[in-house]
C-alpha cells in the first residue's frame, strides 16, 4: 500500500505498478444471511493469505458484495429491480413517473440499504483487520438518472434541464448519504469503493462511475453533471477516481480542471484512448489501465512511461 501511495505521489512512477487483488467467496446468501456469508468469505481469504507475499504484484484481499449490482441505488429510489434469467444478472425497470417528480426516499425503510448495512456490520463484528472492504456500487448521479429514465432522460437534460436538475439532486443526496455512512462506520484503512480488488486506492480516496458521460456533450456535462461529480469526490479527504469504459475524451478539459479528480480508470473502449488521457490530464492524475484488446499491456506501458500509472493485472514474467 505504501508503494501504491508513492505511485500516486509520482515519486515511484518510473517503475510500473501491477494490481490484481482477490475477493472473498462465500456460499451462503449474503442478502438473507450476511453473517454466514461473511464467515465463509473471510475463511476463503484466509486460505489465500499467501497472495500477500507476492513482491511483484499487489494482491490485496477484499471483502465485497454488491447487492443488486449497478441497480443498488435504483432499488433505494423505488425502481423495480429483479434478476433476469440467472443469479446476479440484476436489471431494473424504468420509472413510470416523469422526470422532475422524483421524491427523496426513506432510507431507513429501504430493504436494499438495510441489507447493505447488515453486511457491513457483519464485517465490523468479525474484527477482521487485514481485508479491505469494498462498498456496493453507488455509481453516480448521471448513471442512476439514466437507469431510472432511460434514453428519454437524455432528452429531458436538454429540453427541461430544471426538471432534470431536481431529480439529479434527489439522486445525488441519496448517494452522498450512503457514502457518508460508510465513511463514518468502516475503518479508513480498510474502506474502498466498488471493485476494490482491481481499483484499490490508498486510504482516503473515493470513486464514481462515469460510464454514461460518453452520451453527453462537453457543455451539458460541465453544466449539469460535473458539479455533482466534484461534490461526491470532494467528500473524501483526498478526492478520488472516475471509472470510464467508453468514449469520454470530450470531457478532458473539465476533468483536468477538477481538483478532486485524482485518478482515471480506463477499460475496454476507454483504454483505447489511453494516449489522449496521458496527453490531456494533469500530471498528478493517476491512470489505472485494464489492458485489453484495444490496449495491450506492452503498449500501455509505453504510453504511460514516466507518469503515475497502475496496470490492472499480474506482472508478466521477466
Amino acid at each position: 500500500m505504501a508503494r501504491l501511495r508513492r505511485q500516486w505521489l509520482g515519486t515511484d512512477a518510473a517503475e510500473p505498478f501491477y494490481l490484481w487483488g482477490r475477493r472473498g467467496v462465500g456460499q451462503a446468501n449474503p442478502l438473507s444471511d450476511p453473517e454466514a456469508w461473511m464467515t465463509e468469505a473471510l475463511a476463503d481469504l484466509a486460505s489465500h493469505g499467501y497472495l500477500l507475499e507476492d513482491e511483484d504484484t499487489f494482491r490485496p484481499l477484499v471483502i465485497e458484495y454488491g447487492p443488486y449490482g449497478v441497480h443498488f441505488i435504483d432499488h433505494i429510489l423505488g425502481a423495480h429491480v429483479y434478476e433476469l434469467r440467472e443469479p446476479e444478472n440484476w436489471q431494473a425497470r424504468y420509472l413510470d413517473s416523469p422526470v422532475g417528480s422524483l421524491r427523496p426516499p426513506d432510507l431507513e425503510a429501504s430493504e436494499a440499504w438495510s441489507q447493505a448495512r447488515a453486511l457491513a456490520q457483519a464485517f465490523l463484528d468479525s474484527g477482521a483487520t487485514v481485508p479491505l472492504f469494498g462498498m456496493p456500487t453507488l455509481s453516480s448521479a448521471l448513471n442512476i438518472y439514466l437507469n431510472l429514465y432511460g434514453p428519454g432522460g437524455l432528452l429531458v437534460l436538454v429540453d427541461d434541464p430544471e426538471a432534470a436538475r431536481h431529480d439529479l439532486r434527489v439522486i445525488q443526496d441519496v448517494i452522498l448519504a450512503v457514502h457518508r455512512w460508510y465513511l463514518e462506520h468502516i475503518p479508513a484503512q480498510q474502506l474502498q469503493p466498488v471493485v476494490a480488488d482491481h481499483r484499490t486506492q490508498p486510504p482516503g480516496f473515493g470513486q464514481l462511475c462515469g460510464c454514461s458521460t460518453q452520451l453527453l456533450s462537453p457543455a451539458t456535462y460541465a453544466e449539469l453533471i460535473a458539479p455533482l461529480d466534484d461534490e461526491l469526490l470532494s467528500l473524501y479527504p483526498e478526492g478520488g477516481m472516475i471509472h470510464l469504459c467508453g468514449g469520454h475524451t470530450q470531457h478532458m478539459e473539465t476533468w483536468r480542471d477538477m481538483a478532486s479528480l485524482r485518478a482515471v480508470q480506463v477499460n475496454d473502449r476507454a483504454a483505447g484512448d489511453l494516449d489522449a488521457y496521458v496527453g490531456g490530464l494533469r500530471e498528478d492524475q493517476v491512470l489505472y489501465v485494464n489492458p485489453c484488446q484495444e490496449m495491450p499491456l506492452r503498449e500501455a506501458l509505453e504510453i504511460t512511461r514516466g507518469r503515475p500509472a497502475v496496470m490492472v493485472g499480474e506482472r508478466p514474467p521477466a
